[in-house]
């Protein structure tokens, strides 16, 4: 998904961590126990939260955090305590932190959850066990009817990346047709593990189980992987999937002439990009991959979230005006450093302009600063990755695609909408006169290609399921029809 999103609208920032330790505490203690609530991040979705406070032998405290929609559970808690009725818990590894005023009765706390600039309120309650997490059917249960091997490789034109990976291979027979499967934007693990969902497993799993070998890997700088992310394009990105690509036609249970890339997102962004500039590559999928520049898409992404999220016209306007102004600076002013310092004074401008009113409306908490507000606007924007996705044209690298492509969409997907991007991906591959181009919208499924309501990603960790069965199918059957039949 964009990074705009990826990195931006998720209230809880994925992690884990040793248990912390605060001051010791008695048995007797209120605080001691398991405390759940729900943080409403949208008028239509919820997202629990946990907080676990238990007491070792030596009468220490020892805290943690739990987000069970999301998968995560043991995020370090830096202290809990409870002073006149007030409890206060403070979790730095997310850059959040909860305060609230106890029951008279010790079984609940009715307080506020802050996290960065935003804050919600947030109730909790006292639990008799920890929440438990979301059910996710359809990922794979031991045993496996195929083979799982981890492995690791390096991209050569990168020195001192090295990706991990784990390789999924059926169980017998061969060679194989394989592909790569390459994620979205944000730095994402080989499952490309969000909001307690993991895509890429249930899609390994499922094309494994259909003859496919499947190799995913986490991103260069994620998981087991080596290498800075944070410094990386698009077009590193291309280079790591295209290593990918080189390992498979290394090993011998692969059929080298059948290796194709399937990417999500960003990942069908850079599945035609490394199509182009590689002939290793047999075929590509394209799971809700972008047809036009990034600036686009966040226009008409941001405007669609926003009506789905209840935002008024006026706020809608403001919204586009201030997305106009940063990215003409990011076009127009080639040195990053200045080019941040820009974006900082414009954002800097529009907070000032800000009401009380409209500051509390845009979940801007009090003691932050719209210096620190500004900066980390700024940084992010004026990226190197964020940059070239501004401006990058896809139909350069799709015009030039000459193996088989399948491209498909959700119809109710708002951050890459298939009304702006599906026609500009049809016509690329006509022009480039690709002998095999398929291009499909998936009626009732979003971004993640579930079966959703609105499609707006505050749906994702309230759906059950990780993948639409339709959307699997459409993917397996077609590299089956062109790389597994005719073996």
């Amino acid at each position: 998904m964009p990074r705009a999103i990826s990195r931006l609208g998720l209230l809880l920032l994925l992690a884990c961590g040793c248990v912390a330790t605060d001051v010791f505490a008695q048995a007797s203690d209120p605080l001691i126990g398991t405390w759940t609530g729900a943080l409403e991040v949208s008028p239509s979705a919820k997202l629990r939260v946990a907080f676990n406070i238990t007491v070792d032998s030596a009468g220490q405290r020892k805290v943690t955090m739990d987000s069970p929609d999301q998968g995560v559970r043991g995020i370090p808690v830096a202290g809990a305590e409870l002073k006149d009725g007030v409890a206060t818990i403070s979790v730095p590894a997310v850059s959040g932190g909860y305060t609230g005023r106890m029951a008279a009765d010790g079984k609940s706390i009715e307080g506020t959850w802050s996290q960065g600039a935003a804050s919600l309120p947030l109730r909790l309650e006292k639990a008799a066990g920890p929440a438990p997490g979301p059910a996710r059917p359809q990922e794979p249960k031991e045993p496996l009817p195929y083979r799982v091997e981890e492995v690791s490789y390096p991209n050569p034109g990168a020195p001192g990346v090295t990706l991990s990976g784990t390789l999924t291979l059926p169980a017998s027979g061969g060679p194989f047709a394989a592909v790569v499967l390459v994620s979205g934007s944000g730095p994402q693990n080989r499952d490309e593990e969000l909001l307690g969902h993991k895509p890429f497993l249930v899609l390994a799993d499922y094309l494994t189980r259909r003859g496919v070998a499947v190799l995913r890997y986490d991103d260069r700088g994620v998981g087991k992987s080596t290498g800075s992310f944070g410094t990386a394009t698009s077009v590193d990105f291309a280079g790591d999937a295209l290593a990918g690509v080189a390992y498979l036609g290394a090993r011998a249970e692969i059929d080298q002439s059948k290796i194709g890339i399937v990417g999500h997102s960003e990942g069908g962004l850079i599945a035609p990009m490394a199509a182009a500039m590689s002939k290793d590559v047999a075929y590509i999928v394209m799971l809700a991959g972008p047809g036009v520049n990034g600036e686009e898409i966040l226009y008409l992404q941001g405007e669609l979230i926003a009506r789905a999220g209840g935002a008024t016209p006026e706020q809608l306007a403001r919204s586009r005006r201030s997305q106009e102004r940063t990215f003409a600076i990011l076009r127009t002013t080639s040195d990053t450093t200045r080019a941040r310092m820009d974006v900082e004074r414009y954002a800097l401008e529009e907070l000032a302009a800000l009401s009380p009113e409209e500051r509390k409306a845009a979940g801007i908490r009090e003691g932050v600063t719209d210096t620190t507000l500004a900066r980390q606007q700024a940084a992010q924007v004026a990226s190197p990755w964020f940059r070239y996705f501004l401006t990058y044209e896809p139909t350069s690298s799709l015009r030039r695609v000459q193996v088989p492509v399948l491209a498909i969409n959700g119809a109710l997907d708002l951050q890459v909408p298939p009304s702006q991007n599906l026609p500009v991906i049809k016509k690329a591959l006509e022009d480039g006169r690709n002998p095999d181009a398929t291009v499909l919208e998936l009626p009732g499924l979003n971004h993640l290609f579930q079966e959703a309501k609105t499609g707006a990603p505050s749906e994702y960790a309230q759906i059950e399921q990780t993948m639409s069965p339709v959307a699997l199918a459409t993917v397996g059957d077609w590299i089956v029809r062109r790389f597994v039949s005719s073996r």
